[in-house]
């Protein structure tokens, strides 16, 4: 399979870009957000792949970062969401803006991209509310900032998932100081779920 393509862009036409990796042009489909980082053609391109095959064929779609081919993986996984809806979200909302409204189950803010009607938008937040708010833990006491002692990072995982500071913070102190970042914010939600 392939993961990566670093080359030069041969042409874009719409969101198909054509990329020249030793002599071979692969067509990569990539989000409207991408095609920035893309550039015109000529210059090098460095793209995280997907490759998707289908009855009539392969597709290669291309993420500037591996985030964003993870949150595209998450939104195959959902019944109704293929790759051009997952390249809708991506590409129109951005990769934040998506993590954000499945993690707050703001439906409204999935259905502003084209394709996405609000059953779908609906069950993409039921269907992936829980991986996402795990991926949003998991990334925020990994990548925390420096500065950040172990309770901040705990208090601001669970703001960041739609619990009060008040919440947060007595769920934090409620998980102890004992163990990893990570440990302490599965330890504060457990102390959450029970209330």
């Amino acid at each position: 399979m392939i993961g990566r393509l670093r080359g030069t862009v041969l042409e874009t036409s719409g969101n198909l870009v054509t990329i020249d990796v030793g002599g071979v042009g692969y067509e990569v489909l990539v989000p409207d957000s991408v095609l920035v980082h893309v550039g015109r053609e000529g210059a090098g391109a460095d793209l995280r792949i997907r490759q998707v095959f289908r009855e009539d064929g392969v597709t290669l779609y291309g993420f500037a970062e591996p985030g964003q081919r993870r949150l595209f993986d998450l939104l195959m996984e959902v019944k109704g969401c293929g790759p051009k809806i997952g390249l809708a979200l991506l590409g129109q909302l951005g990769e934040e803006t998506v993590t954000a409204a499945i993690a707050g189950q703001d439906a409204r803010q999935l259905a502003r991209a084209t394709g996405v009607g609000p059953r779908l938008a609906e069950r993409i937040i039921l269907e992936l509310k829980d991986k996402i708010a795990e991926e949003v833990l998991l990334t925020r006491a990994t990548g925390s900032k420096p500065k950040a002692t172990p309770d901040d990072e705990v208090v601001e995982a669970l703001i960041a998932l739609g619990y009060r500071r008040n919440e947060a913070e007595s769920a934090a102190d409620s998980a102890g100081p004992e163990g990893t970042v990570e440990e302490r914010i599965r330890a504060a939600l457990r102390v959450l779920g029970k209330k």
